[in-house]
């Protein structure tokens, strides 16, 4: 599956999230990508934390945001080149 710098949530399990949030954003870093929004869609928010607690937590993400317009449907991350773990970056 090509990385593109979108990644719609929507065709995955609820339970995959956190595990296709992190595998997508190391590829994008792979990839060269040094943003990429994540839609996850607006609902309850459940999504959304999920999606932003595994950015929290993934050493490649620099920062991230609700990403505009999108009304809380979709967040924005930051990721640094894969490799780079330095926080100088």
């Amino acid at each position: 599956m090509p990385i593109e710098a979108e990644l719609d949530l929507h065709p995955f399990a609820p339970r995959d999230v956190r595990s296709v949030v992190a595998e997508y954003v190391q590829a994008a870093a792979e990839a060269g990508l040094r943003e990429v929004r994540i839609v996850h869609g607006r609902g309850s928010g459940v999504q959304r934390g999920n999606v932003q607690a595994a950015l929290e937590r993934h050493p490649l993400v620099t920062a991230f945001r609700d990403a505009p317009g999108s009304h809380l449907g979709a967040t924005v991350a930051s990721i640094r080149p894969a490799g780079i773990t330095d926080d100088t970056f």
